[in-house]
């Protein structure tokens, strides 16, 4: 008899979960308790593999040999509280896709900032250099689809915090760890240390012959790490001091050293540019550097690099007015980078969904370098609380052409519109890349 996978949710992870359960011989049943998409519909019935959407069916779901759980479901909620009752064992996409993925090499990105640039960058290292490799998890495919449909050999992967919840032997040749600051907190019951300790699972199963990539700078990752003992190679990066081995900063050059084989770049020639993105590249080179990734292919990458769609994206310069795209800035320590790389006067575009944010770690930032705030959202009273005293003008709106149109009012030449949600989308927009095209379509309105 084939084992019984059931999946609940039916979005990317969960189609791509399917896909190989089904091609490794699972018997698979899908479960969305929300509508599924149409092509994903498609997908699974020329795939034979039955679903069901708007409801769960109990039966079916509780007798599964193994569950596969979709990052977006709650533990709190009615569907897992009965499912961990009942004892089912459950593991996340990218356990079930590094299970049939195993002999390849994998290096897993998580933070709670900066992970789908440094995913994109190390990504492109790898292309870069010639190798089979594959971009995925939280960015473009998922792990499990690429594993079932297009193998590689090295998966550059994107993970979150969520799917490490529900992860058992998943264990990557590389972890990189950017930083950890408060994200998603009602999901560890708003205490930080188990979102910390979440975010720390990436390397959980690693041993000796495996390298943990961490940030030195970050006091979230420094105070774990004199509590807790990492078994895998540990490599830090950091701006503030040299170092013998992992990445650093000196007479404004990256200096990566890693194996004895020193390589420098001028801050200067990164493309990506802004303090986080000296982070991020220095992340994406160590993690090239450990697969010995020779050092003129890493320079090349980390110097002609195009950055990603929807994250500090130039979408156009409108009468001496530059418009920058960042709408996958969805919590305040994004912003809070955003705004730390500019260098001219801002019109701030944000709001959203607040996910209980604190806006007062953006107040400086606010006061130095942003003229105007325009809100873009249903409920803007939290941002006009804490943001108001710190911007000469404020203005509220609620679809994106009228907050284009506002802030290019309130531009002058050389000034920067930048959108920075500092938010989620969900309560005028699909998501962020459709609140980040609405904005590229307004721009080119103007």
């Amino acid at each position: 008899m084939s084992k019984k996978m059931v999946i609940l949710g039916a979005g990317e992870s969960g189609i791509g979960a399917a896909l190989l359960g089904k091609q490794q011989g699972y018997d698979v049943f899908v479960s969305d308790g929300g509508a599924i998409k149409d092509i994903y519909k498609q997908e699974l019935a020329v795939n034979h593999i039955p679903f069901e959407e708007g409801q769960h069916s109990w039966d079916v779901i509780l007798n599964a040999d193994e569950i596969i759980k979709s990052p977006g479901i709650p533990e709190k909620s009615e569907l897992m509280k009965k499912v961990r009752e009942k004892q089912v064992p459950v593991i996340s996409e990218i356990e079930l896709a590094w299970r049939f993925s195993r002999d390849k090499k994998v290096i897993a990105i998580t933070g709670s900032n900066g992970k789908s640039t440094t995913t994109a960058l190390t990504f492109n290292i790898f292309e870069t250099a010639g190798l089979k490799a594959a971009m995925v998890g939280n960015i473009g495919l998922s792990y499990a689809r690429q594993v079932a449909t297009a193998p590689a050999d090295y998966y550059i992967v994107e993970v979150s915090s969520f799917q490490l919840d529900d992860i058992k032997e998943f264990k990557p040749n590389v972890a990189i760890l950017l930083n950890i600051t408060p994200d998603h907190l009602d999901r560890y019951d708003y205490k930080m240390e188990n979102y910390v300790a979440s975010k720390f699972r990436i390397a959980m199963n690693q041993g000796p012959e495996d390298y943990f990539i961490y940030c030195k700078d970050d006091p979230e990752i420094s105070n774990y790490l004199k509590k807790q003992t990492i078994y895998s190679t540990t490599i830090p990066f950091t701006i503030m001091e040299p170092l013998k081995q992992g990445g650093f900063m000196a007479n404004e050059q990256v200096n990566i050293q890693v194996n004895d084989e020193p390589m420098i770049v001028s801050m200067y020639d990164l493309a990506l540019k802004g303090k986080h993105n000296l982070y991020n590249s220095m992340a994406a080179g160590i993690a090239g550097r450990t697969m010995d990734i020779r050092k003129e292919k890493i320079r090349e990458s980390l110097t002609s690099f195009k950055s990603l769609e929807h994250r500090m994206e130039y979408v156009a310069t409108v009468r001496g007015v530059d418009f920058i795209n960042d709408s996958k800035a969805t919590n305040v320590n994004s912003l809070w980078f955003a705004l730390e790389s500019m260098e001219n006067p801002v019109v701030l575009i944000m709001g959203g969904v607040d996910k209980g944010n604190d806006y007062s770690a953006i107040q400086d930032l606010v006061k130095e370098k942003v003229k105007a705030i325009i809100c873009l959202g249903v409920d803007n009273a939290p941002i006009r609380e804490a943001l108001a005293d710190h911007t000469p003008a404020m203005v509220d709106t609620s679809n994106m052409k009228d907050a284009v149109q506002a802030a290019f009012k309130h531009a002058a030449k050389g000034d920067v519109v930048l959108l920075s949600p500092a938010c989620a989308s969900f309560d005028l927009f699909k998501n962020y890349e459709d609140r980040g095209k609405q904005f590229k379509e307004a721009v080119k309105e103007l």
